[in-house]
C-alpha cells in the first residue's frame, strides 16, 4: 500500500488508481453536498443582509410600512363587516334597541 504520512495518506496512481478514484469520487460528492446546503441556506443572502447596513434598513423599513399598512386596512375592512352585520340587527326586539341608540350617538357626534 502507500505510504503513510502524519497530515494524509498518500498514494501513487500507478499503484492504487481505484482507491484514488473513488477516494476523489467521496471527496466530490461531499462538497456537492456542502454547496447543496450552502445554497439552500441562502447562505449569501445572509451574508450580504448582515454585512450591508443600508440595505438591512431598507429591508426593515419597508417590512414595518407594510405590516402596519396591512394592520390599518385589516382593521378597517373587519371594523365595516362588523358594523354591517350589526346594522341588519337594528329590527330584532332587545338587540336593535341597544343598537339604535349607539348609531343615534354615532350620528350626533360625526
Amino acid at each position: 500500500m502507500g505510504e503513510y504520512s502524519n497530515k494524509s495518506k498518500s498514494y501513487e496512481v500507478e499503484e492504487h488508481p481505484f482507491e484514488l478514484r473513488h477516494e476523489v469520487k467521496r471527496l466530490n460528492a461531499r462538497l456537492d453536498k456542502i454547496a447543496d446546503s450552502l445554497e439552500k441556506s441562502e447562505f449569501k443572502d445572509i451574508l450580504e443582509n448582515y454585512t450591508d447596513p443600508k440595505k438591512r434598513i431598507i429591508t426593515n423599513l419597508m417590512a414595518g410600512i407594510s405590516r402596519g399598512l396591512g394592520l390599518s386596512l385589516g382593521t378597517f375592512v373587519i371594523l365595516g363587516l362588523l358594523g354591517y352585520i350589526l346594522s341588519l340587527f337594528l329590527n330584532v326586539p332587545v338587540i336593535g334597541e341597544y343598537l339604535g341608540e349607539i348609531k343615534k350617538y354615532i350620528d350626533a357626534n360625526s
